[in-house]
């Protein structure tokens, strides 16, 4: 049995210094399903974070018969070199799709190169439906043809994918990435239209166009790809970590700290940024970084939030903004439009003494002076990050379980906050006390 691990908080610190930006997780995770297109040559992909999910998806390559090989890198990270020479294998296995909902990106690139893939229904984290209903719709229309049975997705192109027009009903991230990779290889012109804009999603068509795709559009509304017989091997730095940076910027913010965070990360931040500033916290931003100096003691002023896809306030930010509010000077509001199941981090908080109504998909938040130390347990992976920043600036020491949700989504996420000053140190074994030693306290109300 696997010792039981928390990271152990002691509150009370501003945090104070500069740490570099990581590789993008939700960047990486597409770049290397990407690499499975290329069938001659290496795909060399740099700033690779070291965490969890990135190791699933390396074994699923690996699985499917692709050559990985992984080296060390600056601050920590990781270069990979994927080889996918022919042959290549066409079913991910089951208990590695259970491991990583990322994994269903593996459904288009597969199809483009070999006309075949077979695929579980993906796992994750769970904050709610994210069906992959636009996923198997966008690659119907390019000709697949999708059978669903006993939990598993069997999709399959004989003839090869065409180009087709395709409207999304949704900004999906996921679904306008894996149809932008299907359709890198299909016969003719494809057109994404309501196409997500997300950074990660001009990254990746980046990292296409390198490889010889043709790809127009990248972080607009409607996304053209034009087919190309092959794609071949590429050099390319994963973008920064946007949800990792404004982590650490609230950590600093919630300690009245002095923080920032280097890389070109401030036009994928721009509404965090204004929501930091109107809560009361000074922000800088230019084209090397983000400073953020917080408000006495890590009290913000209270603030309204929306969730948006990109351009607006992120939902991977959500549940941390809502630790820095829980102690802010008045009542926050804070609606989350994209899944329907992220206020999990609710209970936890509360159990900290915050005050917090849960109406559907809006949470009210009335700030209280102090946070007090207690055995927590997060749910998911951004629950996790919102945990260990509500224990930063809380009183006494504060136990966070569920590391196996951090270590998906944040590398050496205790040892960065620690060169910032954050008495953090990781625990296994008896000495890790469990979260369940205090009930869960209602946050829901009618």
């Amino acid at each position: 049995m696997a010792a039981v691990a928390i990271l152990r908080v002691d509150g009370g610190t501003a945090l104070r210094g500069v740490l570099p930006t990581l590789g993008a997780k939700n960047a990486a995770l597409p770049l290397l399903a990407a690499s499975l297109l290329t069938a001659e040559g290496e795909t060399e992909l740099l700033a690779v974070p070291r965490l969890t999910d990135v190791d699933v998806m390396v074994e699923i390559l690996r699985t499917l018969g692709a050559q990985v090989a992984v080296e060390p890198w600056v601050n920590g990270q990781q270069r990979l070199c994927v080889r996918a020479a022919e042959p290549l294998d066409t079913t991910v296995p089951p208990h590695l799709m259970a491991r990583m909902r990322s994994s269903v990106f593996l459904l288009g690139p597969l199809l483009a190169r070999v006309g075949r893939a077979r695929i579980a229904y993906p796992g994750g984290c769970d904050i709610g439906s994210r069906p992959i209903d636009l996923h198997l719709r966008g690659l119907a229309r390019m000709g697949a043809r999708i059978e669903e049975r006993d939990g598993e997705i069997e999709a399959s192109a004989p003839g090869g994918l065409a180009g087709a027009y395709i409207r999304l009903d949704l900004p999906s991230v996921g679904a306008t990435e894996n149809l932008m990779m299907a359709a890198a290889l299909a016969r003719g012109e494809t057109v994404i239209e309501g196409a997500a804009r997300e950074p990660e999603v001009v990254d990746l068509a980046r990292m296409l166009n390198a490889a010889g795709a043709v790809v127009t559009g990248a972080g607009e509304r409607v996304v053209r790809v034009r087919g190309v017989n092959a794609l071949g091997g590429v050099r390319h730095r994963v973008i920064p970590d946007r949800i990792e940076a404004g982590t650490i910027l609230l950590a600093g913010a919630a300690t009245g700290g002095e923080v920032r965070v280097e890389g070109p990360v401030a036009p994928s931040l721009e509404a965090f940024i204004a929501v930091l500033r109107e809560s009361g916290a000074e922000v800088e931003a230019d084209a090397d970084g983000v400073e953020v100096r917080g408000p006495a003691e890590g009290r913000a002023h209270p603030v309204d939030v929306r969730t948006a896809p990109h351009p607006g306030f992120p939902t991977d930010l959500q549940p941390v903004l809502m630790a820095y509010l829980a102690r802010a000077h008045g009542t926050s509001v804070v609606q989350e439009t994209i899944f329907e199941n992220r206020f999990g981090h609710a209970s936890a908080l509360v159990r900290m003494g915050a005050r917090v109504r849960v109406v559907g998909r809006t949470a009210v938040v009335d700030g209280v002076e102090r946070l007090r130390g207690v055995p927590v347990a997060a749910g998911d992976l951004r629950a996790a990050g919102a945990l260990v920043v509500a224990a930063l600036g809380a009183e006494g020491s504060t136990d966070v379980a569920g590391l196996g949700h951090l270590e998906r989504g944040y590398q050496d996420l205790d040892a960065r906050l620690t060169a910032l000053g954050a008495k953090v140190r990781r625990v296994e074994g008896e000495a890790a006390r469990p979260p369940t030693a205090v009930p869960e306290p209602a946050v829901q109300a009618s």
